[in-house]
């Protein structure tokens, strides 16, 4: 005997979905998967900064935040990320044949800074980059990278300059074992430094610059935007360490300061920081300035007219030619006289180092908090006669940091 069995019936609703089964749980795996990115995107970086502009981490926020006893002695603030750039950037003047030493120094800045902010950089040299130099170093700088060629008449002896003493100047320099005292490339470079960087077009767009030089070494995190520090405490120039000039290559920079002052006494600053540089109330130079391999503050003072008129003033007297004027001392003793003492800055905190000098920062809590990897013994910040820090606080009316 046949048994028949009578098919089950399914609803319409359940034919259908198991027809589209596969295409429905498809589309759901794609939803989660939608979803599950998005929240995580959501998660990994904060609203308020994004990630082309500033960084998503400020440690500067939180309560265990230390700031070294320096900063607090100059009356600072160290500034919380708000996702802005200011117009900041790091200027380099190099040749195509520093290129391995440079990388260092910009992955020291990059790593220990920039790549959370992603500041443009500006090289700079007196002939054409080479294209390794430019694939290189744009590809380790995260900011923009600038090329551009220094003009001649920025880089070349002046026509009001008498080759022939010049070179008997000079060579007679180089006798007497002062340093670079017979090489015509460096007086270019300290011309250029001291008079004609700020006029480069490249730097036009800009407000801030942060000067790196081959060769440094930066030990320590920079726990805030060093840019928007420099425009919140109204700062124009800074520096870490400051040394003495030798006397022999600058006879008579001060002289023809003095006369230039006489002659313009309105670009003198009733509050400035004269005692820095002098120890007799400006009647002669102590040979005090802050050492420019480090050398971060305003473009807008250089491009001012007390500062362009003074280095025009200087340029005239033949003095980087005749003698040896450095960018450093020329620098130093404008910022002394042009600008009120309270914008100019002493750094601590982030350690450095450029042959032959190192500075690194004196409290242990700070180094450990700013994952410091100087060794303190080396650190001649403190160190008095020919290290001019303990001047520049007593010329400020600063507090010494305890021990000192």
């Amino acid at each position: 005997m046949s048994v028949h069995h009578k098919k089950k019936l399914m609803p319409k609703s359940a034919l259908l979905i198991r027809k589209y089964q596969k295409g429905i749980r498809s589309s759901f795996i794609g939803l989660i998967i939608v979803l599950s990115f998005l929240f995580f995107m959501s998660g990994s970086r904060s609203p308020e900064v994004p990630i082309a502009q500033g960084t998503s981490v400020s440690r500067v926020a939180s309560k265990d935040y230390l700031m070294p006893f320096t900063d607090k002695s100059q009356g600072v603030i160290h500034p919380v990320d708000d996702g802005k750039k200011e117009k900041g950037v790091m200027v380099t003047l190099a040749r195509n044949s520093d290129l391995w030493n440079l990388v260092k120094s910009i992955r020291h800045v990059e790593d220990r800074f920039n790549n959370r902010y992603h500041y443009d950089w500006v090289f700079l040299n007196d002939q054409p980059f080479s294209d390794e130099f430019k694939r290189v170093t744009s590809a380790l700088v995260s900011g923009k990278a600038k090329y551009g060629t220094i003009p001649k008449d920025h880089w070349s002896i002046p026509s009001w300059i008498d080759t022939e003493k010049f070179d008997e100047k000079r060579l007679a320099m180089g006798k007497l074992d002062i340093p670079y005292g017979s090489s015509v490339p460096y007086r270019h470079m300290c011309r250029f430094q001291s008079g004609f960087i700020w006029r480069h077009p490249l730097l036009e767009e800009y407000e801030w610059f942060w000067r790196v030089d081959t060769d440094i070494t930066l030990f320590c995190d920079i726990q805030y935007d060093i840019f928007k520090f420099l425009k919140v405490n109204n700062k124009k120039y800074g520096f870490i360490l400051s040394v003495s000039e030798y006397e022999r290559t600058i006879p008579t920079l001060w002289e023809t300061t003095k006369k230039f002052i006489k002659k313009n006494p309105k670009f003198l600053h009733k509050n400035n920081l004269m005692k820095f540089i002098s120890n007799d109330d400006g009647d002669t130079y102590n040979m005090c300035h802050f050492w420019t391999n480090f050398e971060i503050g305003s473009l807008d003072f250089f491009r001012s007219d007390a500062y362009r008129e003074y280095f025009d003033y200087l340029d005239s007297s033949g003095g980087f030619f005749y003698e040896r004027w450095g960018d450093a001392p020329v620098h130093s003793i404008a910022a002394s006289l042009f600008l009120d003492k309270s914008e100019i800055h002493f750094f601590d905190g982030l350690g450095f180092h450029h042959p032959d000098f190192t500075s690194c920062p004196i409290e242990q809590k700070i180094r450990l908090q700013n994952k410091c990897i100087c060794e303190p013994s080396k650190d001649v910040t403190w160190t008095p006669d020919y290290f001019c820090t303990r001047k520049y606080f007593s010329a400020g009316n600063y507090k010494l940091p305890p021990g000192i």
